[in-house]
């Protein structure tokens, strides 16, 4: 296989993967402390991935790659899983994962910024009406019930697009998984001490469903996922392999009503329809 198809073939697996992650997310904090499984998450998955890099005796970073592994660390080990933890105390996931719609546009604009990518303005056409559609959903369905999740899911958004990006640009040189690998380690110490700090003082009242997916978001949404993601954006193109994003809200809602029991809506369904829609025109001009 060429490097592109390789790239689309790993950023698919990526998205399947963190597809689990909202609905997961919901089940955890129905129990546990949002900024709690923030740290915890961050401080499991940071021990495996010092693991993974003592195993493979992986050389460190250089000095000038440590700016924008804080930067990764910032977007995707803390901020898009703190807000999406506390937003989702707001929304039932269901709603959320519609917001995910916008990450390909965020992704692409700060891999301009970041990642020296060029897409033609057919591009932005695309991704601009995808994500329009969007914000034309959140604003029928959820900003008058929950303005503050919904706000929480849009500052989420806009982390996630530049730890995404950014990643995927490091990775050109580090390494896909080495890059998450040692963005978790940078933030390893801070994460452990938090999640010692804010420990509940009794496990006793959580429940199964809050156990799974804390498992899931610190092995899967928070290493395994990142693995594939920024193999597949390093390999097929920022902007464009970050357009299988808009896929992720078909996965998401199927999990979302299967395992959660949340009710999901024909509106939700024909927006994400809508939205996949404009990723195949996206797709087509994001080179």
């Amino acid at each position: 296989m060429d490097k592109t198809t390789t790239g689309w073939i790993n950023g698919f697996l990526g998205v399947l993967i963190f597809s689990g992650s909202l609905p997961a997310t919901r089940a955890a904090v129905a129990d546990f402390d949002p900024v709690f499984l923030t740290v915890a998450r961050a401080a499991i998955a940071g021990v495996l991935g010092l693991a993974l890099l003592l195993l493979f005796r992986e050389r460190w970073p250089k000095r000038t790659d440590l700016v924008s592994l804080l930067v990764v660390a910032l977007g995707v080990v803390v901020g898009f899983p703190l807000l999406t933890a506390l937003a989702l105390k707001h929304v039932t996931s269901a709603h959320s994962i519609v917001f995910v719609g916008l990450l390909p546009l965020a992704t692409a604009s700060f891999a301009v910024l970041r990642g020296g990518e060029r897409p033609r303005p057919a591009f932005w056409l695309f991704s601009g009406l995808g994500s329009l559609l969007v914000a034309g959903f959140a604003l029928l369905q959820g900003l008058a019930a929950a303005p503050l999740g919904d706000l929480l899911m849009l500052a989420a958004i806009i982390v996630c697009g530049l730890g995404y990006a950014e990643g995927a640009a490091l990775s050109r040189r580090l390494g896909g998984w080495q890059v998450i690998c040692w963005a978790l380690v940078l933030s390893l110490p801070i994460m452990l001490a938090l999640a010692f700090v804010t420990m509940p003082a009794s496990f006793a009242g959580t429940g199964e469903p809050a156990w799974l997916g804390l498992a899931y978001v610190s092995v899967f949404s928070m290493l395994v996922g990142f693995i594939f993601w920024y193999r597949g954006l390093a390999l097929g193109g920022i902007a464009a392999v970050g357009q299988l994003q808009l896929l992720q809200p078909f996965f998401g809602l199927a999990l979302a009503a299967t395992l959660l029991g949340e009710a999901v809506s024909l509106t939700m369904v024909a927006v994400t329809g809508a939205v996949i829609l404009c990723v195949v025109g996206a797709k087509r001009f994001a080179r």
